[in-house]
Order: structure tokens, then sequence, then C-alpha cells
């Protein structure tokens, strides 16, 4: 078996769970629609091709097998241009509760660490640029990462830097607050106000402090060391997501580029898992 049939035999059975949708015919029947699990699937295949939607249609007509496992056949795929459309039907919290549920595929170890990186945006004529006020060149995309098995837990996205970094923890970490024990980030997240947070949400903080007096080395030095420096866990994903799925994004408005980075993140979730 191939990877990329292991891989869709994963996303199928997750999608499906997700959706809800699992019993229905993926392709149309008497005047209905595509189910929406075979829309998600068709969408992470796409990210792993890391192709456009006319070229993913073309390479999925020579992939029968493939097909076949979402329950489709040639004949049945959608236009490229109804894919695309389908892309806004996929909503955010469709997008986090498969990320959840792509990370429950590894042994989740309840530490984790969490670390922000930046995204491009593809390239786009001046003209296109000008005409839809087209302005932010970057995403900061801030990842929750477990430790031991490297699966990304939860994603957040911003075309801002306005919002620190500590706040931006503390609002994953909430989300996340009943499946960690601990999280690990650099110097940059060094804010009491988010220590005293994760404390009261019962995660355990190893974040050290920037030195500004004596004391602060002996905060330093209470810190578990071991699991402190497996914040570079973060660091890892992130270059392995960028290599395998790309350093930009296809997406032009926002929340496109919102839930195409958090599918990008599932991709990421069950190639890893694949590969075990």
């Amino acid at each position: 078996m191939t990877q990329i049939s292991r891989f869709i035999g994963e996303v199928v059975p997750v999608a499906q769970r997700v959706t809800g949708d699992g019993d229905e015919s993926a392709a149309p029947e008497g005047g209905g629609g595509f189910a929406d699990y075979a829309l998600v699937s068709l969408h992470c295949l796409r990210i792993y091709l890391d192709t456009s939607y006319r070229m993913t249609i073309d390479l999925l007509k020579e992939m029968p097998q493939i097909t076949g496992e979402i329950g489709l056949k040639a004949a049945d795929l959608p236009a490229p241009s109804t894919l695309c459309k389908a892309f806004d039907r996929i909503s955010m919290s469709v997008c986090r509760v498969l990320l959840r549920q792509s990370a429950q595929l590894h042994e989740l170890s309840e530490h984790a660490a969490i670390d922000a990186t930046f995204y491009d945006r593809s390239p786009a004529s001046r003209h296109y640029c000008q005409r839809i006020s087209y302005r932010v060149q970057k995403l900061k995309v801030t990842k929750l990462v477990d430790t031991a098995s490297q699966a990304v837990l939860d994603v957040h996205c911003s075309t801002t830097r306005e919002v620190s970094d500590a706040d931006l923890a503390e609002q994953i970490a909430r989300r996340n607050a009943g499946d960690l024990r601990s999280l690990a980030a650099d110097k940059g997240y060094d804010k009491q106000a988010l220590r005293e947070s994760l404390r009261n949400l019962g995660i355990r903080p190893l974040i050290k402090h920037r030195i500004f007096a004596p004391y602060d080395h002996a905060h330093n030095a209470r810190i578990d060391t071991q699991r402190y420096n497996q914040r570079s866990m973060t660091e890892t994903v992130n270059s392995a997501v960028k290599r395998s799925l790309g350093f930009a994004v296809r997406a032009r408005s926002w929340f496109r580029e919102f839930r195409e980075i958090a599918l990008m993140c599932v991709v990421y979730n069950i190639k890893r898992f694949v590969k075990q």
C-alpha cells in the first residue's frame, strides 16, 4: 500500500467522524450535493499534493484507487470551481475539530510547547493587490505542539502583530486546559500574568524569566530543564510542515488562509501518523 493510500485511508474516517455524514453517498445523488466528508477529504488531498484545485482534480482522475477510498469515481469528481467554492463552507470550528481528531491518532503526553512562525502569502500581481487592498504579506501562526509525538494540538492565525505572544498563549491554553499538564515556551512568552493563568488552569508553566534582577536566575534554576528543553519541538514541527507542505498559503482572503493553515496541520498530523 502506498503512502498516499494510507494517508487517505486515515483522512476519510476522521472526516466522517467530524462531519457526521459518513453514511451518506460521497457523490451527488438525486440532485443533491457532495457529502461534506468527501469535500474535506479532497481538500486534505489538495494540501497533501501541494497543488492547485485544477491540478488536484486532474491528478485524481488518474488515481482510481484513491478516489475509490473516498467513495468517488473519476466521473464523479467535482469541477475545480466547485471544490474551490466548497472550501468556503468548511468553517473554522470544523477545522479545529479535525485538528483535534488528527492529533488524537497519536499517543499524546499531556506536555506541550508553544511557538509562533510566519507563512508567506502566495505572490499576486500588483493590480490584484491594489484592487482588493491586499496588503498583508505574512501570516503569524502560533502552534501548540505535543512534545512527545510532535503532533499539532491547536493553532492560532493572525494577520497582525498587535496581540502579544503571551496573550495568545493564554487563549490557546484555555482551549486545551483539560488536556495539558505543562506548557513550555521561550522567553518571548515571559509574562507573570500568563504564568498565573496557567497555574489557575492546572497547567505547569515552563517559561524562563528574562534576566532583569538576580532573583530571576533563581526562578530559572527551578524549572524542569528536561521538559523546558523540549520546547524546541515546536521549531522542528514548524520546519517539517513548511518543508513538506509549503512556506506559503494559496488562498487570498484571510478566513480562507486561516482554514488552509489549520488543514495543513491536519495533513501534517496524519502524514506523521501513517509514517510510523
